[in-house]
């Protein structure tokens, strides 16, 4: 089981982050944790409750935009039977499930208005009312609430709540995007690494090549932590040969030849697999090729057979080199391979 509240780096940003965080824990005032998507909200959500006197009550974790409006309020407050269609006995919300301990409210920038009053009034008075009920119900809960959004400008704009956004923010704890922590990169992809080499039953850990490690520290890494693990985890799983570095990383998983029609991904790998069939195909002359042109499915096929079929010249059939050279996975290949009919001379 993957452990939980695991910290990894050594950048002071990062630091600074934790460091807050642990100082702030035995407080107990709210407390709002400002970062982009894959900084690492949630794990300093954990641990501002267990460095806190509630360590041994329930954390509770709600995720605000993963609910419709209208069951928002139900989520949070609960509600009593027969209080809206389908409720058809009493259920506890958030709130009382994690009386005497945390509740966590992750992007919280995404409640409504009307929710957002219901909360100020939790937070302020202590109590609670039960969707359909008119009884307030006292509950002891400390907030931690997270978002990636800039909630001072939308509450000057009125879509945010001014006076909620002081009552959550005693403490507000901003984590730092990956790209500013200076060496973590480094550090994160050798700790994911191990461990996956470890999952996956390699014998050793060969690392990354000196190029994929200056391609990791000149990414911009929009998904921060959480995109990184997922880069180096493919990247290794992928690998064939565990005595000899990784060479070659995806970072967009979704970058492909057979990528359905739409909206380009903003993270194609594209350019770079365009300049390796660019060295890979033979010379050629495009405004000669144009005035030939007829059908063009069938010139795109030409052209593509002509690219895989001089490649896997070049790398003298293996396959799995050819495939890395093209930006095309092994199974990608094949089906290249079978479609065009090519065959080792």
């Amino acid at each position: 089981m993957e452990q939980k509240n695991q910290f990894i780096g050594q950048s002071g940003a990062f630091l600074d982050a934790v460091e807050r965080a642990s100082r702030a824990a035995p407080m107990r005032r709210p407390v709002l944790v400002v970062g982009e998507r894959g900084t690492g909200k949630e794990l300093i959500a954990e641990r501002l409750h267990r460095l806190s006197e509630r360590w041994g009550e329930p954390l509770v974790t709600m995720n605000c935009a993963a609910l419709p409006e209208t069951l928002i309020e139900a989520e949070l407050f609960g509600h009593e039977a027969g209080a809206f269609t389908g409720a058809t006995k009493a259920r506890a919300g958030r709130f009382e499930e994690a009386d005497k301990g945390t509740l966590f409210l992750d992007e919280l920038g995404t409640l409504s208005m009307a929710a957002q009053e219901r909360l100020l009034r939790a937070v302020e008075y202590g109590e609670v009312n039960r969707i359909g009920s008119s009884r307030p119900i006292n509950v002891d809960v400390r907030i931690v609430a997270a978002t990636n959004e800039n909630l001072p400008r939308a509450a000057e704009e009125g879509t945010f709540r001014s006076d909620l956004l002081d009552r959550l923010s005693f403490e507000v704890i901003t984590l730092p995007p990956l790209r500013v922590r200076d060496g973590d990169i480094e550090v994160l992809t050798d700790y994911f690494g191990r461990r996956m080499a470890a999952e996956i039953g390699w014998d050793g850990w060969p690392g990354f090549a000196d190029h994929v490690m200056q391609q990791l520290d000149e990414y911009a890494w929009p998904g921060n932590v959480r995109e990184l693990r997922n880069v180096v985890e493919r990247a290794i799983y992928r690998w064939d040969n565990w005595h000899e570095p990784i060479a070659h990383i995806q970072f967009d998983p979704f970058d492909s030849p057979w990528q359905p029609a739409g909206e380009p991904s903003s993270r194609s790998a594209a350019p770079a697999a365009a300049k390796s069939a660019e060295h890979s195909a033979p010379a050629q002359n495009p405004a000669a090729d144009l005035e030939n042109i007829d059908d063009l499915r069938a010139a795109v096929d030409d052209h593509e057979r002509r690219i895989v079929q001089h490649a896997l010249g070049k790398h003298r059939w293996n396959q799995r080199q050819t495939a890395k050279a093209l930006g095309l996975t092994y199974d990608q290949l094949r089906h290249c391979i079978k479609k065009h009919g090519l065959a080792e001379d």
